[in-house]
């Protein structure tokens, strides 16, 4: 893929310890809220479903998730966050990051993911229903220390398919 005729390279990476900070740093340029331990311990564990984006070798972006038991023994992907620097916005890192966990869920066979987004972020939500995602739930007074408070869980139900 290219912007204005070069040839852009954008390779996605696991997460482990000696990255982390990586995913640290990101986080604190992107998002108004700070992460815990927890946040950190579930991305390790969700393995490929959590991934730092390099743009010729520069981390950029990232995708982390949390798989939760669903009541009945399925499992769900929780996208926990998902954001790319904003220069590098609009050439397909975060297409690329959600793409991969996108087709994970249909190799593994998981029929849902979901995620929480402020209900004023309209680029996010335009960004997650080009994917197909739906808003299925408005909460009231989500998130605190950040106005609007609210948030819309958007979801994506999944089709299996059967090999």
């Amino acid at each position: 893929m290219g912007v204005g005729g070069r040839h852009v390279s954008i390779s996605l990476d696991g997460l482990r310890d000696k990255n982390l900070m990586q995913l640290k740093k990101l986080n604190t340029a992107l998002f108004p809220v700070r992460y815990n331990d927890k946040y950190y311990a579930d991305a390790l564990a969700s393995g490929d479903f959590t991934k730092l984006a390099y743009y010729s070798d520069i981390c950029v972006g990232s995708i982390a998730c949390r798989l939760e038991k669903k009541e009945g023994g399925g499992i769900c992907v929780y996208i926990m966050t998902l954001g790319v620097l904003a220069p590098y916005r609009g050439i397909g890192i975060g297409t690329k990051l959600l793409s991969h966990v996108l087709d994970l869920c249909a190799k593994q066979n998981i029929g849902e993911i979901y995620l929480h987004v402020q209900t004023n972020n309209e680029d996010a939500i335009n960004f997650y229903k080009k994917f197909g995602f739906e808003i299925t739930e408005t909460i009231q007074n989500y998130y605190t220390n950040i106005t609007p408070p609210d948030c819309f869980v958007v979801t994506k139900f999944i089709t299996q398919t059967k090999k």
